[in-house]
């Protein structure tokens, strides 16, 4: 009997500024959803703690990123090779774009920063603008990363 050999799986690198939110969302959904076809780490140009809100508003939802941590470009954890490097927020593209240490195609989907929850006036406010988040990313990953072919498309 013959073993069939699987194709390697592509290694994705999410990138937001500090690592502490729509870097760690991304992660979390396409290792869920795709985790037999992706490799997916992700970090920052800085590192922080992962996002405390987010962390609660997501294991009320249903989803467990307590394992998580926040990693900078240098972190030693972090493979040093990707496929796909791809920018969750038009800022930090914008500022790091061609310093990046990786050496990969890069992707720019923005989902804006944790500055623009600073309309939430409470604590509910607050969690429904995470939890619009949290949607919004999971969706993207759903759709976006489906067929892995087309992430060669998307290339900025």
């Amino acid at each position: 009997m013959f073993k069939r050999k699987s194709a390697p799986k592509i290694r994705l690198l999410f990138v937001d500024e500090n690592n502490d939110l729509q870097s760690n969302i991304a992660e979390y959904f396409v290792k869920e959803m795709y985790g037999d076809l992706y490799e997916v780490s992700s970090a920052g140009p800085k590192s922080d703690c992962v996002d405390c809100e987010l962390i609660s508003v997501m294991y009320q939802l249903g989803y467990d990123i307590r394992s998580y941590t926040s990693m900078d470009f240098g972190h030693e954890d972090l493979p040093k090779g990707f496929d796909y490097v791809i920018f969750l927020e038009k800022s930090t593209y914008d500022r790091v774009k061609d310093d990046i240490p990786f050496k990969a195609p890069q992707i720019l989907h923005d989902f804006g920063r944790k500055e623009n929850f600073e309309k939430a006036t409470d604590d509910v406010e607050l969690y429904e603008c995470i939890k619009q988040l949290v949607e919004n990313v999971g969706e993207w990953c759903k759709s976006t990363f489906a067929d892995p072919e087309a992430l060669k498309t998307m290339v900025v």
